[in-house]
Formats: C-alpha cells, sequence, structure tokens
C-alpha cells in the first residue's frame, strides 16, 4: 500500500475506468440494503467518483441494478465523451425528467445531504410517486483509497512541497502581505502540474494566527510573526493538505514555546496512525498532550480528517468520531493552538495508513525555523 512508483495520469485513469465496474457493483450493494432500486447521485465529489467526469458540479450519474449513466449538459457533450468511463451518457438540461424516464417503476433513492426541498419536489413531480432518501451511501466505499487514488493523492502532495519550498524562503519576510504568499503558493503550484488549489490558502500572520481559517489577507508580515500557512495542491480531482508555521525572524514567548508543544503533540498523533486505531483514540494521542501543558482548550477543534475528492471527507480524527482507521485511508493529522488576542499556530501533515502504520506524505520540514 506504501509502495511507491511512477506518476503517470493517463495510466491512473485507465486503472480508475477498469475499476468502475466493481465500484458500481458496491454501489448497488449497498443501494438494495437501503430498499431502493436505483440511485440518483448529486454530490459533485460522488458524481467524479463514480464517472470520472471533472465538471461534477453540472451533471449526476444515475445507477440503477444493472446500469449506470452520466446525466449533464450540452456545454459538456465533448468532455464527457473524452473523460467519462460510463459509456451511457445523457446530453439534457433537464436532469431530473430524463432520470425520471430512465426509470420503469423502480424505487429511487437520492442523497439527502445534497438534494434541495425544491429538488426533490421537481424530482418526485416527474416521477409521480416518492423517493428514498440516503444518507453516506458512498462514504465507506470513499474512505478507502484505491492504489491509483493513493497516486493521485501522492502527487497533489508533491506538488504542495514543491511550492511550498519554492516560495517560503522567496516571500516571507517582513513587509510581504499574506495575499502576497498565498497568489505565489498558487502560481507555483499550477506551474508544478496542479488543476488548482485544494481551497482558499491560509496565510496567518500575528494576531490573525489566532484564526484557525484566517485566508490570506492584505496585512503585511511583521518582523516577529509566527505565520502559519495552509495550503494544497489539488491534481485529477484530489486534494492535498498540509499546514507548516514559519517564524519571520525571532519569534517570542508565548508562541515560541506553542509551537513546540504543538510538534510534539502533531508527531503524537502521526505515531498514533495505524490499521485498526479508533479515531477518538488518535486525536486523544494528540490531544492530551496539550492538554497537559495547559492548552487544550486552546484547540478547539479535530485532530484530522480524511481527504481525497474533498478537502473534507471520512473518516474523522476527534473526540467525536465513529471511525476506524484501515489501509489505503489518507487523512490529516493538523492540532493547533489559538489565543484570541496573541496568536496561534497549526501544523499538519497528510498520511496514508498502511497495513503497518502510517505513511507521511508531506515532506516539507515541520521543526521550528526562522527565515527572513
Amino acid at each position: 500500500m506504501s509502495e511507491t512508483r511512477p506518476f503517470d495520469a493517463t495510466e491512473l485513469q485507465r486503472e480508475a475506468a477498469a475499476a468502475a465496474p466493481a465500484l458500481l457493483d458496491a454501489v448497488r450493494a449497498r443501494l438494495t440494503d437501503s430498499g431502493a432500486e436505483a440511485l440518483l447521485v448529486t454530490a459533485p465529489a460522488n458524481v467524479r467518483y463514480l464517472s470520472g467526469f471533472s465538471s461534477p458540479e453540472d451533471g449526476a450519474v444515475l445507477v440503477t441494478l444493472d446500469d449506470a449513466w452520466l446525466i449533464t449538459d450540452d456545454r459538456y457533450t465533448v468532455q464527457a465523451g473524452e473523460e467519462s468511463w460510463l459509456s451511457n451518457q445523457v446530453i439534457t438540461r433537464e436532469i431530473f425528467e430524463r432520470a425520471a424516464g430512465l426509470l420503469e417503476g423502480q424505487t429511487l433513492a437520492v442523497e439527502a445531504d445534497h438534494m434541495t426541498i425544491a429538488w426533490r419536489a421537481d424530482l418526485e413531480r416527474h416521477l409521480n410517486r416518492p423517493v428514498v432518501t440516503t444518507q453516506d451511501l458512498l462514504r465507506p466505499l470513499r474512505m478507502v483509497k484505491r492504489p491509483f487514488e493513493v497516486a493521485w493523492l501522492r502527487e497533489a502532495a508533491r506538488i504542495t512541497d514543491v511550492a511550498f519550498g519554492q516560495v517560503v524562503d522567496a516571500t516571507l519576510r517582513p513587509g510581504v502581505r499574506e495575499l502576497d504568499v498565498a497568489l505565489e503558493l498558487e502560481r507555483a503550484m499550477r506551474a508544478e502540474g496542479a488543476d488548482g488549489v485544494s481551497f482558499e490558502i491560509i496565510v496567518a500572520s500575528g494576531p490573525r494566527s489566532a484564526m484557525p481559517h484566517g485566508v490570506a489577507s492584505h496585512r503585511p508580515i511583521e518582523a516577529g510573526d509566527l505565520v502559519t500557512i495552509d495550503c494544497g495542491a489539488r491534481v485529477g480531482g484530489y486534494h492535498a493538505d498540509m499546514t507548516r508555521a514559519i517564524g519571520v525572524g525571532a519569534v517570542q514567548e508565548p508562541l515560541r514555546s506553542w509551537f513546540d508543544a504543538v510538534l510534539a503533540a502533531q508527531r503524537a498523533g502521526v505515531a498514533a496512525i495505524a490499521p485498526g486505531a479508533d479515531g477518538t483514540v488518535v486525536d486523544a494521542a494528540a490531544r492530551d498532550l496539550l492538554t497537559a501543558v495547559g492548552l487544550g482548550d486552546a484547540f478547539g477543534h479535530s485532530l484530522g480528517h480524511g481527504t481525497g475528492l474533498d478537502i473534507h471527507e471520512g473518516p474523522r480524527l476527534s473526540p467525536r468520531s465513529k471511525d476506524t482507521l484501515a489501509p489505503g485511508m489518507v487523512v490529516t493529522v493538523e492540532p493547533g493552538v489559538y489565543v484570541a488576542g496573541t496568536g496561534g499556530l497549526r501544523i499538519e501533515d497528510l498520511v496514508l495508513v498502511t497495513d503497518t502504520g502510517g505513511e507521511v506524505l508531506s515532506h516539507t520540514p515541520k521543526d521550528y525555523r526562522e527565515v527572513g
């Protein structure tokens, strides 16, 4: 599971297409358990997962017990034909009407987490019967990445590392705006081969570092700031996620001590990654260390989450997690400390669960360092 191989996007796409029939059979097995005979998939990540179509926000997938269709509109006729491994493709702007027309009295399930009340009413009007609502039907399948999915994530992590290394030493210094650092990171990721960024890049300096999601602003970085940078490349639809905290000049207390505490907690969390480990136990491995030094209340979010075709997906590493880790899962490990008026930091790696433990996919150094 942890073996690396040369990155070849075309080969990975072929592997995904070859794996599609087995994946659809797995979806059908779960669909039968829900009491339905067909499933209309509208959540964009799930549409791409089942079809390979890279504009999934403008499409849907209809799965029945013996067939499957990609449904999209005429803006994507050529793209769908080139990208999707589903040979049945319906080009229409009336997705619900055409989906209903493909069913012959079958009970249809929909994704409750991605079906508005208005959409449901429109769909049921075309069907002339109620739909069955499902939640997280594809979640167990998506949590465990197949080898070609791991390869996409590994490449996304590599690009993130390369871009971070190019940009931080060259741009992170007093007087540079947070936004300028973020722009250079995105440029470097795209130049290295990324489709784009996984999310709006976080560059949080000075008092703004107390905001866990402090996206880059026009604030100039100042000498003495401990700057939190959270970024990730998106490749083939798969999202990397990495955070580092870098000192711009000498960082004063208490931030300097907080850095050491967060780093120790982060390493403990990574060390706890193993097949069979409960998400609550992994979270506690990091959280307990911060609590022991009086920083537990300053760590308000979960330790980590899965990533893949969504930046946040299962499994969860948190005090409320109900997930158990298994080989092939890819998770973040990202403890942080945040105190309003003072600042904070976070350190995060992307980690692949292997047969024997965890393989860290983020290779950017995370020990304390100063630049500028």
